[in-house]
């Protein structure tokens, strides 16, 4: 593979354990569930979440590094820095031995911080430190325990957060402010979250959901992704013992639309999607069916007349899957299949979606970086895991959502995530080997 930015660590702490090796093995199994939070103040129609067990929480640390020595550290920001010290260790960057510090930046995503740390305060709850602590110190606390001194930034609009975050760790390879960036999103319980969906009615009473008929809103998730972003130059200089993927095209955009609906005709997604694959270099080409053809074949739900089409074989050979941001509430879903059939054209009831959401739960700012994970363990495997069955789906939004194993062939994964205030963000991932 020549010159971008590669994949070379990973690092995950989820519902289904701590661990990138966990993940892979939760995502295999296709088997989860939500349960009631415990917290007795979570006076709301549906308290329940994908959470992450207390036993695989990170044990800490509980306060910060250096000069943030003493600054309490909330559930969001522990997640974030056990993530990212699997993610690099795994790149072999532990303790940065060889690499210029001034040259590893951070970006790391959340979309509601260290809440936890003030609703406790503020609703009497135990005593923790007398120090104050801001509500967003995720990413400055991955920065001080790795010793990082590039640029350190948390990106919080919303649900596309942590989208945003690998994008930007991109451009910063790209214009040579840094050869490594350790980016993701780190996400946890806040009662203040939880109860404002509620309030909105968009919470499913039973588990998430997406594409399904019955679906009745989304079931939040617990948890932290964490990628290592690598110059090509800089891997190959220091030997980088694994690259996962390349990520090779990004896409931004804003609906402009409303505070938290999204635009109807889905013209801004479609945008991002088509931006980002045209700049990996994966748009299908137009007027094909865009798969291949073979005995035995299985084609995806809704694909009449596509008997002998091969799944993850889309776009003319070069997109294989993508990972939707599918949130389980009524009008995205809709909006985002009926996009992809606009930017995929013939080559979408080909293309198997792979919904992590129906996993993990939506882990708000960090579910644009645990996608993103995903797409690259797909890759590095080559296999797309079982979906979790949500049973029948609504003939709205019907997608191919395989429920068995599906090799993937194709080199390229496409990512979504969108956000309330219209913020939009695709990404396009590359499998190592192509």
């Amino acid at each position: 593979m020549d010159g971008g930015v590669l994949v070379t660590g990973l690092g995950a702490v989820s519902c289904v354990g701590s661990g990138v090796d966990a993940l892979w093995r939760g995502m295999r199994a296709a088997r989860s569930a939500p349960v009631r939070v415990p917290d007795p103040l979570a006076r709301m129609d549906h308290p329940h979440m994908y959470l992450v067990p207390e036993a695989e929480v990170p044990a800490g640390p509980a306060t910060g590094h250096g000069a943030q020595g003493g600054l309490p550290l909330g559930r969001a920001s522990r997640l974030a820095v056990g993530a990212a010290r699997e993610a690099v260790a795994d790149a072999g960057l532990t303790g940065l031995a060889g690499v210029d510090p001034r040259r590893v930046a951070v970006a790391v995503s959340s979309g509601m911080g260290d809440s936890d740390l003030h609703e406790r305060r503020r609703a009497g709850g135990p005593a923790g430190p007398d120090r104050w602590a801001p509500v967003f110190p995720v990413a400055s606390a991955v920065g001080a325990w790795l010793g990082a001194q590039g640029a350190n930034t948390c990106l919080s609009n919303a649900c596309a957060a942590s989208g945003y975050a690998l994008s930007l760790a991109a451009d910063l390879i790209r214009s040579g402010e840094a050869d490594v960036v350790v980016a993701g999103g780190s996400e946890a319980y806040s009662r203040v979250g939880l109860a404002c969906f509620n309030r909105l009615g968009a919470i499913d009473p039973e588990r998430c959901r997406p594409f399904a008929a019955d679906r009745r809103g989304t079931v939040f998730g617990e948890g932290a992704a964490v990628l290592v972003l690598e110059s090509a130059e800089h891997a190959r200089r220091r030997g980088a013992k694994t690259v996962y993927a390349r990520l090779a095209g990004t896409g931004w955009s804003c609906d402009a639309h409303h505070a938290t609906a999204p635009e109807p005709g889905g013209a801004q997604i479609e945008r991002a999607m088509r931006e980002a694959l045209r700049e990996a270099g994966a748009l299908p080409d137009p007027g094909t069916a865009g798969a291949a053809t073979g005995p035995g074949a299985v084609p995806g739900p809704g694909t009449a007349g596509a008997a002998g089409a091969v799944p993850g074989a889309a776009g003319a050979g070069r997109l294989g899957f993508v990972v939707p941001h599918g949130t389980g509430t009524q009008l995205n879903d809709v909006v985002e299949v009926r996009t992809l059939s606009a930017v995929l054209g013939e080559a979408a009831p080909l293309t198997p979606l792979y919904s992590l959401k129906a996993l993990l739960g939506h882990t708000g700012g960090a579910a644009g970086a645990f996608a993103a994970l995903a797409a690259a363990l797909v890759l590095h495997h080559g296999t797309l895991p079982p979906n979790v069955p949500v049973g029948a789906l609504d003939p709205e939004c019907e997608a191919p959502l395989p429920t068995a194993p599906t090799p993937v062939t194709a080199p390229y994964g496409l990512v979504n995530a969108y956000a309330f205030g219209g913020n939009n963000v695709s990404l396009v991932l590359q499998g190592a080997a192509a």
